[in-house]
């Protein structure tokens, strides 16, 4: 799967954002080594805010459900706005279990993407306490 397919999956998951309270829908899509699709997500909110669950971290975790332990390839993040929108840190962390720096992050809207950067641009300082699966 290429980049292109995945972001497609990102936009089909962001149609299914549950965001009531801010409005804000994201969708990603995360393409795991060894595995032919991208692995969609997306936001859900909560109106207990702590109990949201972001787009990133949505497709992580189905990611994990199918398929145990992942090593992620790259992944992509489609938002509404009209500037790449970075992932938040608690997603950036949660990515850092299973990615290396050099993992490429995609970042768009509805109608492109924008923004390819390395995992390690966002998150250079990520806390490990295992090496990552190469």
């Amino acid at each position: 799967m290429d980049v292109l397919n995945a972001y497609q999956v990102a936009l089909q998951a962001r149609a299914h954002s549950y965001s009531p309270y801010s409005k804000f829908k994201v969708g990603a899509a995360l393409k795991i080594r060894g595995q032919g699709q991208a692995i969609g997500g997306c936001n859900i909110e909560n109106a207990s805010f702590g109990a949201t669950v972001c787009a990133e971290r949505s497709a992580l975790h189905a990611a994990i459900s199918q398929f145990g332990p992942v090593v992620p390839e790259f992944l992509v993040v489609v938002t509404g706005e009209a500037k790449a929108t970075v992932p938040c840190a608690l997603c950036l962390q949660s990515l850092a279990e299973f990615c290396d720096d050099a993992m490429p992050i995609y970042l768009g809207n509805e109608r492109e993407l924008l923004l390819e950067r390395k995992f390690g641009d966002f998150l250079p300082y990520a806390f490990r306490t295992f090496a990552v699966p190469k």
